[in-house]
């Protein structure tokens, strides 16, 4: 595919390059829309991720060996997740970037009591979600996620190229067409790690506080914050 925009200097308006090319690129395969990101912005691009799994990471890489990986460290994850992040970071050619809150697990439950994620997950999630990515993502102009339209109703709209008007940056959602099978289909042919934890009923990944186990065949994200009716921390908003 042939690229569509030199690198934008600090004068050029954002918006008009996330216009033009959320319907140029609405076809395109993860890896040109990836290529297309990394091409226009440079280093000035990063890639996020929950460690799910390491998919997002694997085209990323080989597009662009060495770009900066995001990981937002809550202080709640759940061991597996950590241990991915590691696996991650150790297997594929990426900078992993561990961003962690302003307060500790222990520095937040001493300052606003604890169990906050259960009295109340909106101001927990903030705090330990998205406050720290908003300061970690600061230096770039845009950032990769691995949002998927089919995942929930506020993820249907979601376009390839997106402009993030509440932090002033390009968001690239690469995978947002990808069906599930799609992304089980990739993880298999190329040897994708995954996060375990996927294989022992939690097919969506959050705090270990608010995840719990999902039955077969029920919604894959029921298991977050079960019971309370939020489906979203905050992060992709």
């Amino acid at each position: 595919m042939t690229l569509l925009f030199e690198r934008p200097t600090a004068a050029l308006d954002l918006t008009d390059i996330v216009e033009s090319a959320a319907d140029a690129l609405e076809d395109a395969s993860a890896e040109e829309i990836i290529r297309w990101s990394i091409a226009t912005f440079g280093d000035r691009i990063c890639v996020t991720s929950s460690m799910k799994d390491a998919v997002l990471v694997d085209i990323a890489s080989k597009v662009r060996p060495g770009i900066d990986v995001l990981f937002v460290d809550t202080g709640y994850h759940f061991a597996e997740t950590v241990g991915t992040r590691d696996a991650v970071e150790a297997v594929y050619p990426v900078n992993v970037v561990n961003v962690t809150p302003s307060r500790t697990v222990a520095g937040q439950e001493r300052d606003l009591g604890p169990r906050l994620y259960g009295r109340n997950p909106d101001l927990c999630c903030h705090l330990r979600k998205v406050e720290p990515l908003n300061r970690a993502l600061e230096p770039y102009l845009a950032w990769i996620t691995g949002i998927r339209r089919e995942e929930t109703s506020h993820r249907r709209g979601a376009r390839v190229v997106e402009w993030n008007a509440a932090r002033g940056k390009v968001k690239v959602n690469p995978l947002a067409r990808w069906s599930q099978a799609d992304l089980h289909g990739y993880i298999e042919k190329h040897g994708i790690l995954v996060n375990p934890l996927q294989y022992d009923g939690y097919p969506s990944i959050g705090c270990e506080p608010c995840t719990k186990r999902v039955a077969p065949g029920e919604d894959p994200r029921s298991g977050r914050w079960a019971g309370t009716g939020k489906t979203e921390c905050g992060i992709n908003l």
